[in-house]
Formats: C-alpha cells, sequence, structure tokens
C-alpha cells in the first residue's frame, strides 16, 4: 500500500498544535512504545518532548518512513472523487511553498488532532472586557520568563493548566487556579516507586474494576480510595463534585506541594471580572490580578473536508468505534487519534491504523451503517454514565477494553487461555503485568518474534535509567516480590469463586 503523509511547517502558527517548552509525558516510556519498537533502555521512563521527539526519528528511520512524508505541506482540502460510489478514492488538495498540487488517493487518514482550535468561552466571564491586565489561551503558553512578580490566575484543572500554574508559581508572586468542578490529581510514581501507568493498567485491575465499576456507589468508593492514596483532596480544595465519573486524572507530582507551600491557591469559579481582580463563586475576591490564563480546552474541526464526511456538533462527532464515518458508500476513510483513552495514546492510534488499512485492503470489512450507528448510539450513552457531559470528555474511553476491542477486530487480541496452557509464565505477566502495546505483536497479523522477549524484558529498561548508582543487592526484594504475587493469586482465585458462586 503506497502512503503518503502531508506534515505542516515547523513555525506555530493558527490552526496548528502547540506546547510549552517544559512539557514532560503523563504516560511511561514502556506503556507509550510502538509494539514493535521499544524506546532505547536509557531512555528516562517519562520523557521530555524532546526526547519523545527524538524517539519518532529513530523509529521513523528504522522503518524507512520519512520519504513518504512531505513536510511544510499543507492539505487544503480533501473531497469525494466524482467516482467514489465506485471507486472510493478522495481528491486532495494540498499546498507547499506557495504552489497547490492535486492528487487523487484510494484511502486517507485524517490525523490532523484534537488539540488545535482553542476554547476560550469568553461569554462565561462577565467583565473580561473591562480587564485592564493580559489574558491568552494556554496554547499561546511557552515558558514562564516575563511572569515574575505577578498575580496570575489560571482557569481551568486540567493537566495544562496544572503544569503551567506549577511552572509559573515558580516565578510569580501568586498564582491562583479557579475550577468548576474540582479534579482528582495523581503522580507518576506509583507503588515502589514505579510509573503509575505500569502499576494500573493491567488486565487484572481491569476486570476487577469493570466487574465493580457497575454499581455507582462502589465506583465511587472505589475511585476515592485509590485517589486519596496520596493526599486528601477535599484537604486541598481539589476533590471533583461528581466523584462518581471516571474522568480523567490530572497528573501532576507538584501540584500538591505548591499549595501546600501557599504558591498555588485553588478557588471556585469565576462569576465575574473587573478592571483588575476575580469575583469567585464562593464571595471571594482576589485583587490586582494581572494575568488569566483560560486552560479551558480545545474544540476540532475539519476545516479541509467536506460537512457530509464528517460533521462535528457540540464538540463530538459520530464515528464507528471512533474512526469511520458509518454513511459513507465506501469505508476508505479513518479519522485516526480523535480519542482520549485512559492512558497512553500511541498504542492506541497504532492499533486505530492497524485496524484501518486492513480495512481499506478490504482484509477487514465494516458491519452495515444501522449496526455501526446504533454502536454508536450505545457507545456515546456509556461515554456519558461513565465520563459525564463535559465538553472535555466528548472523546474519552476507558483504555485496556478499547485496545482489546481493536485488537479483536484484526485478530491481535491475545488468547490468555491458550497462553496459560503452552506459556504460563508470559500469560501471568500479560494478566498481572501492564498491558502494553507488545502484547498485541504476540499472535495474528503483523506478528513480532521480538514480542515475548520485549515483554519479559520490560522491567530491565524501566530500571536501567535509575541505576546510576551502584548498591548492594538486598535478599528482602526477593522476599517482598514473593509476597505480592502470591497476594495477587489469592485475591484471583477468591474473586473467581466469587463470581461463580
Amino acid at each position: 500500500m503506497q502512503v503518503n503523509i502531508s506534515h505542516r511547517k515547523e513555525n506555530v502558527e493558527d490552526g496548528r498544535a502547540s506546547i510549552y517548552q517544559s512539557v514532560i509525558s503523563n504516560t511511561s516510556k514502556e506503556m507509550s512504545c510502538f509494539s514493535d519498537f521499544p524506546m532505547p533502555e536509557d531512555f528516562p521512563n517519562f520523557l521530555h518532548n524532546s526526547k519523545l521527539l527524538e524517539y519518532f526519528r529513530i523509529f521513523a528511520r528504522e522503518f524507512d518512513l520519512l520519504k513518504y512524508i512531505q513536510f511544510q505541506t499543507t492539505v487544503l482540502s480533501v473531497r469525494k472523487h466524482p467516482d467514489f460510489s465506485s471507486s472510493g478514492q478522495w481528491e486532495v488538495v494540498t499546498e507547499s511553498n506557495g504552489k497547490k498540487q492535486s492528487a487523487v488517493f484510494d484511502a486517507v487518514m485524517v490525523c490532523s488532532g484534537h488539540h488545535i482550535l482553542p476554547h476560550i468561552p469568553l461569554d462565561s466571564f462577565p467583565g473580561i472586557e473591562k480587564f485592564k491586565g493580559q489574558y491568552f489561551h494556554s496554547r499561546q503558553y511557552k515558558h514562564p520568563e516575563g511572569f515574575e512578580g505577578k498575580h496570575i490566575l489560571v482557569i481551568g484543572l486540567g493537566n495544562s493548566a496544572s503544569d503551567i500554574a506549577v511552572e509559573l508559581s515558580k516565578k510569580a508572586a501568586q498564582v491562583f487556579i479557579s475550577t468548576r468542578h474540582g479534579s482528582w490529581v495523581m503522580s507518576r510514581i506509583s507503588e515502589d516507586g514505579y510509573p503509575w501507568d505500569m502499576v494500573l493498567h493491567t488486565r487484572f485491575i481491569s476486570m476487577f474494576r469493570n466487574v465493580l465499576s457497575r454499581f455507582k456507589i462502589i465506583r465511587k468508593w472505589m475511585m476515592e480510595q485509590q485517589m486519596n492514596r496520596w493526599f486528601d483532596h477535599a484537604n486541598y480544595g481539589l476533590q471533583p463534585q461528581n466523584k462518581h465519573l471516571m474522568k480523567e486524572p490530572v497528573v501532576n507530582d507538584d501540584l500538591p506541594s505548591r499549595i501546600l507551600y501557599g504558591a498555588i491557591k485553588v478557588k471556585s469559579r469565576v462569576i465575574e471580572l473587573t478592571e483588575t481582580s476575580a469575583i469567585f463563586e464562593d464571595g471571594t475576591v482576589e485583587e490586582d490580578i494581572d494575568v488569566i490564563v483560560f486552560a479551558t480546552g480545545y474544540t476540532f474541526s475539519f476545516p479541509f473536508l467536506e460537512e457530509s464526511v464528517v460533521k462535528v456538533k457540540d464538540n463530538t462527532v459520530s464515528l464507528y468505534k471512533y474512526m469511520f464515518p458509518p454513511h459513507l458508500e465506501k469505508s476508505t476513510l479513518a479519522c485516526i487519534g480523535f480519542i482520549q483513552p485512559l492512558g497512553s495514546i500511541f498504542p492506541t492510534v497504532e492499533l486505530q491504523a492497524r485496524w484501518a488499512t486492513r480495512v481499506f485492503k478490504g482484509l477487514c470489512t465494516l458491519p452495515s451503517e444501522k449496526t455501526m450507528m446504533a454502536d454508536t448510539i450505545k457507545r456515546n450513552e456509556k461515554r456519558i454514565d461513565l465520563f459525564g457531559k463535559s465538553q472535555s470528555q466528548t472523546l474519552q474511553t476507558d483504555y485496556i477494553d478499547y485496545l482489546d476491542e481493536l485488537a479483536s477486530e484484526i485478530g491481535a487480541k491475545p488468547d490468555l487461555l491458550s497462553l496459560l496452557l503452552k506459556d504460563p509464565k508470559l500469560a501471568v505477566k500479560l494478566y498481572f503485568g501492564p498491558c502494553n502495546s507488545y502484547q498485541y505483536r504476540l499472535t495474528g497479523p503483523g506478528q513480532w518474534k521480538g514480542a515475548r522477549s520485549a515483554i519479559v524484558t520490560q522491567k530491565k529498561r524501566i530500571l536501567k535509567p535509575l541505576k546510576t548508582r551502584a548498591l548492594t543487592t538486598s535478599s528482602t526484594l526477593l522476599v517482598s516480590f514473593l509476597l505480592k504475587i502470591l497476594g495477587l493469586l489469592a485475591i484471583s482465585v477468591a474473586f473467581f469463586f466469587q463470581l461463580q458462586f
């Protein structure tokens, strides 16, 4: 299959995603790498954005992908070819260095992302027109220089809002965070110092959570217990209003400390702004505000597509399994990455791409339009029940369940029962260990011979960048590990019998 990828120029500009200089990944390297290409073992477990870019470049060189990328190229339009109903082809118009070019393609993947168009609901902030200070969307923030000694109000409590507030609090005189609903906050560091997603994203925990989360009371209790293990969110003013919802937690190692230091103060919703102050829902007022940062999320659109192909309404889009427009006569267009999983995006979009290419080649067939629409409606209802109706949650989905769903479509989901008989050591690692992308290369199309080894040796790659000082090995570590394994097995057996009886 011939592939062309269009990539826009390097300058930050309207219509293109932008990040601040200090961005660190929220998902660990072993959970974020592509399924047949582990990250170098000396890479840190959580990557600075420049390090992640380095990995992508290594990957592209290794598989000779650069020749397929058209750099500094803008896609102006993607339209159905006149004989689309029979050919499924698309006319794509691009522009590079001021020159337009048209080409016909057999299939199209839309991978433009959903963090491009800033959402600034100024109508929700009466008095903003009077405010004499500076205000801007978090998309425009790059670094803390120039904000020394300022009083800064950050509106929002997502990952970007927290990162920016923490960074600014080290330069500014005072930082305030305004949040309507609150949020759970978790550290990148979990049990025994391992990355959080290596501990929480296991098939065992996913199964346990799925069974118990059918009951909202239990779901709420489980969420509170898990999230309050680090610190009591109520004491810090961060506790979410709707505690039963499985909203994406904020991942930030420093926010609680900065609140504890007094460098950041958590405030309720802003109801009014004056020339120099902010009035909050609880009646409190903060004076002398110099800067307001709107970390209020994004909207998304497809300006290069006809509305009849993919229609966006209220920041939602009807796509079969977050990928395929159900109504197309030919399934030759797929949206990749228009999803917000409770885990790493990279293994998710890789599986999406693997499925899409097999659909394009006729190796996998989509169901009828009626079936796809029914699935989309049902999936949306489940999403609202789990994550709520907030605009920021319209693309939210569970992680392992969705990965398994995609893998099942292409025949790459591992068969744990079969593995338990053939390779019990591997089966145990797949069930109790982290569910990373290597699992989806053990079987089926695209099978990779190195998948088993990558799974078995992942702990070495986690610890490698940490081993910068020689220490004497303690025998207590082995005892502790064995006790944990026995404990997990005991819980599994007890839970199995509970389900049976």
